[in-house]
C-alpha cells in the first residue's frame, strides 16, 4: 500500500490504536484496552483487522500461568501511519482561515 491517506487507519478507533502503537516498541493488550477505553472483544477485532492488513503483529506469551497478548506496528504499518499523518497534515495545512 502506498503512503498517503489510508482508509483502513482513518477510522477513529484504529487511528488511535495505531498512534498508540507508533509510540512504543510493543504494547500489552491490557494497556491498549485501558488507553483506548475498549472492551476486550472490540480491541481484539481492531487488532485482527490491522493484523490482516499487515500493519500490526501480535505475540502471545506465557506470563506465569496466563497467556498475555502484546502488539506492535510492523514496518508496513509504521509506513502507512506516517503516510496517513502526512496526508492529514497536508489537508489541514491547505485550509486557509477566513479573514475576520
Amino acid at each position: 500500500m502506498s503512503a498517503g491517506f489510508d482508509e483502513l487507519i482513518h477510522q477513529s478507533t484504529r487511528l488511535t490504536l495505531v498512534a498508540t502503537l507508533a509510540a512504543s516498541d510493543w504494547a500489552e493488550f491490557a494497556f491498549l484496552r485501558e488507553a483506548l477505553g475498549l472492551s476486550d472483544s472490540a480491541l481484539s477485532k481492531q487488532l485482527a483487522t490491522l493484523e490482516e492488513a499487515g500493519y500490526v503483529a501480535t505475540e502471545r506469551r506465557l506470563d506465569g500461568r496466563r497467556h498475555k497478548l502484546r502488539a506492535r506496528l510492523t514496518s508496513q504499518g509504521r509506513t502507512a501511519f506516517e503516510g496517513h499523518v502526512a496526508a492529514l497534515r497536508s489537508i489541514v495545512g491547505s485550509a486557509v482561515a477566513p479573514e475576520a
